[in-house]
């Protein structure tokens, strides 16, 4: 069953004024926090290359620790495979990138499966340095039985990862808004802006669009946030999990 998002009354003769970025994150936090599932709550932050999911599972994450409950926000930047096993389908590839990305059955063994039901809690925050491309075996660790997990990532509903996420916040994010965001802010990695825009065309944004078409993540997500305006994203669709 899906609550109706209800907007404040408006202040004015005239349109109400929209609920600013806090009070969004400010509701999907509240959500969260009530969810109380007998082991930690698996939250992942979906959404397309440059949507905006860092940003936000960063401020669910403080939001979520505001209200009590112990937060971990992880990303999915520490759990890419190797460069040389990403990149072996060609560095511009967009089915490579969808491909070869990212370990999610690591993902999955390390983090996901421990911190669910019947599992031992105890889970590793990265198994790369995405910068240096070196493997990191750092100890685990345990996390509360009513802790918050916050994941940022892509693809995130793919089917490696089926039925091991608790509640799914897409960030539904246009991709021409994504685009500018992303290239403005890859330009000095990838060397120049236009070298950053053929990365966005041909290899991540590529990549997105076949997610979008074979795993219709918008649809199964369980809450959705408009995130065209960083300032005033629109909470689209929330779960009621009492029904």
């Amino acid at each position: 069953m899906t609550e109706p998002i209800k907007n404040e009354p408006p202040r004015s003769e005239g349109r109400p004024e929209p609920p600013t970025r806090d009070q969004v994150i400010g509701r999907i936090a509240d959500h969260l926090a009530t969810r109380r599932p007998g082991h930690p709550l698996r939250v992942a932050v979906d959404g397309i290359t440059a949507a905006g999911k860092t940003t936000l599972a960063r401020a669910l994450a403080a939001a979520v620790s505001d209200r009590g409950r112990a937060a971990i926000h992880l990303s999915m930047d520490g759990f890419h495979h190797p460069r040389a096993h990403r990149h072996r389908q060609g560095r511009d590839s967009a089915i490579g990138y969808y491909q070869d990305a990212y370990d999610f059955p690591a993902f999955a063994r390390h983090v996901l499966v421990p911190l669910g039901p019947g599992g031992d809690r105890r889970y590793r925050s990265r198994i790369i340095d995405l910068s240096t491309d070196r493997a990191i075996d750092e100890p685990p660790a345990t996390a509360p039985v009513d802790a918050v997990l916050v994941v940022d990532g892509s693809f995130l509903q793919r089917g490696e990862l089926a039925g091991l996420w608790d509640e799914v916040v897409f960030t539904d994010t246009g991709f021409p808004v994504a685009r500018r965001r992303g290239t403005r802010r890859d330009t000095e990695l990838m060397g120049s802006l236009a070298q950053a825009e053929r990365a966005f065309d041909n290899r991540y944004h590529a990549a997105c669009r076949r997610y979008l078409a074979e795993a219709d993540p918008v649809a199964h997500a369980t809450i959705v946030v408009g995130n065209d305006d960083l300032d005033h994203p629109v909470l689209r669709r929330i779960a009621d999990h009492r029904g």
